[in-house]
């Protein structure tokens, strides 16, 4: 059935569209950015800042575009005097009960709040502030902080929550002045169904949430010549770190951020790049036995906050998550083994950082289950976020360093490892090195388009020595959800599943810049992939490092201290 069209004319020119579609849609057509604050492009349009009210011919009124359908013939007006000054005003009006803290906030330069107030030019707050604006900070979680006295009610984090991640761990309560964002009962998040993932954060426009920040634990650590301080970058951080440092989105920098780790005073730079590789080795080892044995489907384990969302939501389905930690946990287990013995460390000495995309990887390494290197495994969780903040503070002009290598020993990494980084990355990876368990053979085409992209859910069948082998891959736990119901019922035709909790995959993890932006997730997903197709080895198994590291010390893929070290079990979590 043919779309219907409607046709309408905004500041003067005429434009066609589908008739569901909203008047800021249709502006955006003939390239007109309405301004907005409570707006989010993926969630439902909530209408509560009045920012982005336009005027129609007729109407006594000014509409909020977000909201109000389009309809043939409208004639719309976005910018003149009084919409100027409308908007001004409810800028002013907001600041007013914003927080005084614009000048220290971690946020200023990604604050939409200041940037459309600059837009506006409002030049002063003339309205009296609201009297409280001492409000007690949550910050009973690992993983964020909430400031309530930064929040501006837009409704943003409760939509995302909500409508992409099916957790609802937050939403409005009170009401008039006594309004707020909070938990159930106001008791923190800390105490409720939160998996840490960070998406409020992202889409958040003020700040009033972010990370807990462990920099300061960091720098002391690194000034401690008693303490041997090593660390670890992601797959994704190579992709985001040059655009929280000023560079254009998914521009490649990992020789770069090598360098700027060692300016910064590391000991030792490793990349998760290596134990994502491993992940790989022994996550398509169990799962050859797991086929074997008929125990399937198995689920991927290497993201924090999908495996909350299971502790908390599915448990029933916990037998069926692979027992491979994460990379940074694999990792963090070598580093106080393996490395400590090699380099003739005394494991205690050591403190090991990690760089990660993710909120929830805060929260994983203060798990019971991370010390079977005899130590914490991963002492500090830093974001991309607080690592271009060092950069800054130490005063490295990144863009014009020289590019170094990592450390090569946890180091070497193949374009599996790379891609983990983006959403179907990790099913992909698996799938090579599965191919390879299987039939003895390698692959002749390492690539698996079918998995790739931001559909919410991506699904394939392939052909492995005459097995039928069914896979699926979501990203944001409520597409994750249509998935865990299937298997629920009994109904899944999958035999391998691969979860990702942030929309996007890592590339749009909690930690990153740039706010709830799919189309910017995307440009670094590209980037990952353009990086695994330029390596010499694109195969997990085929990475030399991972290979040393079996022959001297792991014996082989799911040995004994394999399973000691790189492997866990999962259980539903006490509160704190």
């Amino acid at each position: 059935m043919k779309e219907k069209l409607v046709e309408l004319t905004i500041d003067g020119i005429k434009v066609k569209v589908p008739s569901g579609y909203t008047i800021m849609q249709a502006a955006e057509k003939v390239n007109i950015k309405i301004p907005r604050l409570c707006y989010l492009k993926g969630t439902s349009p909530y209408g509560a800042c009045r920012i982005c009210v336009v005027e129609i011919d007729g109407e006594a009124k000014p509409s909020p575009s977000c909201s109000r359908l389009v309809e043939d013939g409208m004639v719309v007006y976005t910018n003149n005097n009084r919409l100027r000054e409308i908007r001004k005003t409810l800028v002013e009006l907001i600041l007013a009960n914003h927080t005084s803290d614009c000048p220290t906030c971690k946020e200023s330069d990604e604050c939409e709040l200041l940037k459309l107030a600059y837009q506006l030019g409002v030049e002063r707050v003339t309205f009296p502030p609201e009297e409280n604006l001492n409000k007690p900070k949550d910050e009973t979680s690992f993983s964020l902080v909430r400031d309530p006295n930064k929040c501006i009610l837009c409704g943003r984090c409760i939509r995302v929550c909500s409508e992409i991640q099916a957790v609802n761990a937050i939403d409005f309560i009170g009401r008039g002045k006594d309004l707020k964002v909070a938990t159930f009962f106001d008791e923190g998040l800390a105490s409720v169904w939160c998996t840490n993932c960070g998406q409020c954060l992202q889409a958040c426009p003020v700040g009033a949430i972010y990370e807990k920040s462990q920099i300061d634990e960091v720098w002391s650590a690194i000034e401690d010549p008693s303490r041997y301080v090593v660390v670890q970058a992601a797959p994704s951080i190579r992709v985001s770190l040059g655009e929280a440092l000023g560079l254009k989105p998914g521009i490649l920098v990992v020789k770069k951020m090598y360098a700027a780790l060692r300016r910064l005073g590391f000991k030792a730079v490793f990349d998760t790049n290596f134990s994502a590789d491993l992940t790989i080795v022994e996550e398509a080892y169990e799962f050859v036995e797991r086929l074997k044995n008929g125990r399937l489907p198995q689920f991927t384990s290497c993201c924090p906050a999908w495996i909350k969302f299971m502790e908390d939501f599915y448990p029933d389905l916990m037998d069926k998550v692979s027992t491979c930690k994460s990379p940074q946990q694999m990792m963090g287990a070598l580093v106080k083994s393996y490395y400590a013995k090699e380099k003739k460390l005394n494991p205690s000495n050591i403190v090991s950082v990690s760089i990660m995309p993710c909120t929830a990887k805060k929260f994983e390494c203060e798990r019971d289950e991370m010390r079977d290197s005899g130590f914490k495994d991963v002492d500090y969780v830093l974001t991309t976020r607080e690592l271009a903040r060092m950069i800054k503070n130490k005063g490295i002009d990144f863009e014009n360093l020289e590019e170094e290598e990592a450390d090569s020993i946890l180091g070497l990494y193949t374009g599996a490892g790379t891609i983990f980084g983006v959403t179907g990355g990790v099913m992909e990876a698996a799938l090579r090195t599965a191919y390879f368990y299987l039939t003895g053979k390698e692959l002749k085409k390492v690539d698996f388009e079918e998995v790739r992209g931001l559909e919410g859910i991506k699904t394939a069948s392939v052909e492995i020595n005459g097995t039928k082998v069914n896979v699926a891959v979501a990203h944001g736990l409520r597409n994750a959800s249509k998935l865990l119901d299937e298997v629920r019922e009994g109904k899944s035709p999958y035999h391998f599943i691969e979860i990702m909790a942030c929309p996007g995959g890592c590339v749009g993890g909690g930690g990153q810049p740039g706010g709830f932006d799919l189309e910017r997730r995307w440009k670094r997903g590209k980037s990952l992939y353009k990086e695994d197709k330029e390596l010499i080895y694109r195969q997990s198994h085929q990475n030399p490092s991972v290979k040393i590291l079996y022959e001297k010390y792991l014996s082989k893929p799911g040995s004994e201290l394999a399973h000691k070290l790189l492997h866990t079990h999962y259980k539903r979590r006490e509160y704190f």
